[in-house]
Parts: C-alpha cells; sequence; structure tokens
C-alpha cells in the first residue's frame, strides 16, 4: 500500500465514512473489499450490472486518496500500442533527417567500414529510447512518481488476447518492453478493473484480483443514495420513486434501471417541481430511466399498479 493511504484505508468505517463525504455510498461489503484491496495492494475487478457505480467507485477512490486518475477504456480490438506505448514516428523520422545531414559529422574521422557502421549503430539505437516513446495510460499509470488509481474500464469487451498481455502488470506491476526492457512501476497503482458481465473471464485474470460483485442496492441503499446525490428531494418522493424504481426492477426487462438512471429521474422530477407521482407524470418521464420502446411500453401498462405501489410503500417506510 502507498504509505500516504495508511491512514485514510486504515478501516472500514473510515472509508465508509469518507466515501461518503464524497457522495458515494459504499454498502459494508464494498468498503471492506477496498479495506482489502488496498492494504493488500491488491487489483480490484468490479462486476456488475451497468450504471451501478462501478466506474464512479474508482473515480471516487482517486478523489478520496488524492491521487491522479488514469483511465483505459477497453474496446473490442484494444492492444499494446494503444494501451501501453507506441512510437513517435514523426520524431524518428525527424531524427532521420537530422542524422541524413549529419552524415559526415558523424562517421567523423571513421578510417575504416566497421568503424562507420559501429557509429551509425550507436546512433541508430537512439531511435528506440525513451525519448521517442509516446506513453499510453498503462505505462503512465507505472511511471506516476507518487502513485494513481489506474481504472481499466469495461475488460470484459477487450479480447482474451488483451487480457493476457494485462497479466504482468496486474501481477508484478511491470512490463516488458523489448526495446527498452522491464519497466517497473515506481509506485504501484491502485487498479480496478470493471466488467458488465458481458463474457466470461479468464481464470489468469481473476486469480490476480480481488473481486467484488456490486448489484442493483436495495431500497433503503438506494435512499441513502439518492438523500447524497439529490438532497432537495423531500422524503415522501424520495420514498416513492425508490419503491417504483424497486418495483420496475422485477419486471422482465431488457434493461432494468441502474442506479445513475434512478438518479437522473429524481434530478428530472426536481426540475418539474413535483412532490409525488402519479400516473401522468411517470408515463412523461419513463424515458428517463427506460431506454427502450419495447421496455416503456411494457411498464406503461403496469403503470398505475407500481404507482399504487409506491403509495402505499412510502407512508409505511416513513412510519418506520
Amino acid at each position: 500500500m502507498i504509505p500516504e493511504l495508511s491512514t485514510k484505508l486504515s478501516d472500514v468505517d473510515t472509508i465508509t465514512e469518507g466515501f461518503a463525504e464524497l457522495g458515494y455510498i459504499c454498502s459494508k461489503s464494498i468498503a471492506t473489499a477496498l479495506y482489502i484491496a488496498g492494504n493488500l495492494g491488491k487489483p480490484l475487478l468490479v462486476e456488475g450490472p451497468a450504471g451501478v457505480g462501478k466506474t464512479e467507485l474508482a473515480n471516487t477512490m482517486a478523489t478520496f486518496a488524492d491521487l491522479p486518475m488514469i483511465r483505459l477504456q477497453c474496446y473490442e480490438g484494444l492492444d499494446e500500442a494503444k494501451a501501453l506505448y507506441e512510437w513517435r514516428y514523426a520524431k524518428q523520422l525527424l531524427y532521420t533527417q537530422i542524422l541524413r545531414d549529419k552524415i559526415g559529422e558523424v562517421l567523423g574521422d571513421a578510417k575504416t567500414l566497421q568503424a562507420s557502421m559501429d557509429r551509425l549503430h550507436n546512433h541508430a539505437d537512439l531511435f528506440f529510447s525513451e525519448e521517442f516513446v509516446a506513453p499510453r495510460p498503462l505505462l503512465k499509470a507505472l511511471r506516476e512518481e507518487n502513485g494513481c488509481v489506474l481504472l481499466i474500464d469495461e475488460i470484459d469487451k477487450s479480447d482474451h488476447e488483451f487480457e493476457a498481455f494485462l497479466l504482468e502488470i496486474l501481477s508484478e506491476f511491470q512490463v516488458s518492453i523489448p526495446e527498452l526492457g522491464t519497466i517497473k512501476a515506481k509506485k504501484r497503482p491502485i487498479v480496478f478493473l470493471t466488467s458488465n458481465n458481458t463474457r466470461e473471464l479468464s481464470d489468469a485474470l481473476k486469480r490476480r484480483c480481488l473481486h467484488l460483485y456490486v448489484p442493483f442496492p436495495d431500497a433503503a441503499l438506494e435512499r441513502n443514495i439518492l438523500k447524497a446525490r439529490v438532497p432537495e428531494i423531500t422524503e415522501h418522493l424520495m420514498r416513492q420513486l425508490v419503491s417504483f424504481v424497486q418495483g420496475v426492477r422485477e419486471l422482465d426487462l431488457k434493461k432494468h434501471p441502474s442506479v445513475s438512471e434512478t438518479i437522473d429521474w429524481a434530478k428530472a422530477l426536481m426540475l418539474l417541481n413535483a412532490s409525488e407521482l402519479d400516473g401522468d407524470l411517470v408515463r412523461e418521464t419513463l424515458n428517463v430511466i427506460l431506454k427502450f420502446e419495447e421496455d416503456i411500453a411494457a411498464v406503461d401498462r403496469q403503470v398505475l399498479d407500481l404507482v399504487r405501489q409506491a403509495e402505499k410503500a412510502a407512508p409505511v417506510a416513513m412510519d418506520k
């Protein structure tokens, strides 16, 4: 663990309170996973549905730890050149031009062909030195003097070959570049990998990480999240809204509303000066929490039942 983080990651409660101050409401399992990963110096693989706060977890850790955030967005076909480094070809070309113009000075008083070749080889080696390297996210993370938070986002969208490429970084926090040798992290980064479970990840990658599954929150946790993110919402409307969303997630839909969409809906209702849910208001704003027309149509048929369920849930919850 980075020494400066020892007090911030001293216990689970400190993490929970610190993240809450930054607007991220941690469950006990999330805070415990952060505590263990931080103190063991292990990468944390965070899986779960889209929109439950996986990426935001890494962003909040960067703010909490006061470290720079370096993000690598994964996609199909991602390779070493985009993730680790590539050569500055324009700079190499310029160097070639300079070398050609100065060839007489380079060769100097070399008397033999071998001596001339030796001098040229010395200059040729500069083409593949760090001066000509353009670092990408992974190399930038290893080079950070004071450490960083490295987010490898949506790893499940990358190829199996890219997973294999990551193994050295995830286990040894170093990378081997043929022309430069082995580059070790100046200070071990805090590593997060996120996955939406669109494909199965390799056992080799999972062995190198601690695992955290972030599900949709229960009603109590989702209310706490809304209090933190939309503090102006009334207690009654908040409880109605959460009850409605929890009911929608029980339906057979193509995509269930995420936590981020619950927050967006709360903000939209505040913008509309809503004080409680009713059928017409819900129908007019369903597109905030549902992203497919067939899902909107399915929920529309049950809007009144869901609103009545929300109305019953809110006062009972408030009496508690």
